[in-house]
């Protein structure tokens, strides 16, 4: 927070809001909601969804009768943990999530996860939710990296819950290989198409069926494709489709909000919270390598949850101990 001791900006963040804390009271009242069924919570305009952390699950990875565990799919001491490898041996491990005050650096809330790229996403979901249920708060950005940046998670974001997506987006769109990428066609809004750069439309569908039909995959994505005469005649075909008879384009559901993000990644907003990114991340240094939780003593998913929120709680308490003796105090001349 930019000017510690105040409370102006909550009322400002938020107003019309009943709440109004200090950031060291706030910090305090954190402490005090922390159980099982209350978690800290922080009224505040920019929230950040923190990288994973991954501590391992204790315990042994061998049978009973000391041959080696040939699964790696389902831990023997702990079937919730899930396994996984980052620049390291494998090993079975759950993931920390955090939803972190910009302003502040405060954690205001905590979720434990399998190490999934799908459970992250859900996580992100359960807190945000969490926050405007209880609370009825929300953030009016979002920080996060490109593990955020999926279709369905920022088509929630902006569409559900009218938040603005500070995430890089998901796209593999691009191509290496020489050719025209999908970002080459224009889209046509009315004709609910897209058109080549040689002026070609490409369509999800060239006739009436009798029955309407969506043409959404399981995915979630609609295909348009091209008529395959309009690129066998075509003098750009060997740099558009190569190997196929017709040129296709996939396009999520979701791609509006996509939209949204990637004009967002133009702004001297999207900048800064590139740059505050950095500041809060440290927090997971910090888990790591001070408090030295690289390794679970509770088991299940109930077990890590605790674990984790203890630490979240350790390093919340540090952070207003700093604001609380970081001033020096001022020092008052007598006469004598």
């Amino acid at each position: 927070m930019q000017s510690a001791g105040k409370s102006a900006y909550w009322r400002d963040a938020f107003p019309g809001t009943a709440l109004a804390y200090d950031p060291v009271q706030l910090c305090i009242s954190l402490l005090l909601l922390i159980d099982t069924a209350s978690r800290p919570w922080c009224e505040t305009g920019a929230l950040f969804l923190g990288q994973p952390l991954k501590a391992r699950v204790s315990g042994r990875t061998r049978c009973a009768g000391g041959a080696d565990y040939r699964s790696p799919s389902i831990s023997p001491t702990d079937p919730a943990a899930h396994w996984t490898a980052v620049d390291s041996p494998a090993f079975y491990a759950y993931s920390t999530n955090y939803l972190i005050d910009v302003q502040t650096g405060i954690i205001v809330d905590v979720e434990a996860t399998p190490t999934l790229p799908t459970a992250q996403v859900q996580a992100a979901r359960t807190m945000i939710e969490r926050v405007e249920e209880r609370f009825d708060l929300k953030p009016q950005r979002l920080i996060g990296d490109m593990a955020y940046g999926n279709a369905e998670l920022l088509g929630w974001m902006v569409n559900d819950k009218g938040i603005e997506p500070h995430v890089p987006v998901w796209d593999r769109t691009q191509r290496d290989d020489g050719t025209v990428s999908s970002t080459d066609f224009a889209w046509d809004e009315q004709a609910d198409g897209y058109r080549c750069p040689q002026g070609k439309a490409l369509r999800k569908q060239r006739r009436t069926f009798k029955n309407l039909r969506t043409h959404i995959t399981k995915a979630g994505t609609i295909i348009y494709r091209s008529s395959q005469s309009d690129c066998a005649n075509c003098r750009m075909k060997a740099h558009c489709c190569p190997n196929t008879p017709v040129r296709k384009i996939v396009r999520s559901v979701h791609e509006s909000a996509r939209d949204v993000a990637r004009n967002v990644a133009k702004t001297a907003a999207y900048k800064q919270s590139r740059k505050d990114r950095k500041k809060v991340e440290m927090l997971f240094a910090h888990l790591k390598k001070i408090l030295k939780l690289d390794r679970l003593r509770l088991r299940g998913p109930n077990g890590a949850h605790d674990e984790f929120l203890l630490a979240a709680i350790a390093q919340n308490l540090r952070r207003m101990a700093k604001r609380l003796f970081s001033a020096e105090p001022e020092v008052t001349s007598m006469a004598t």
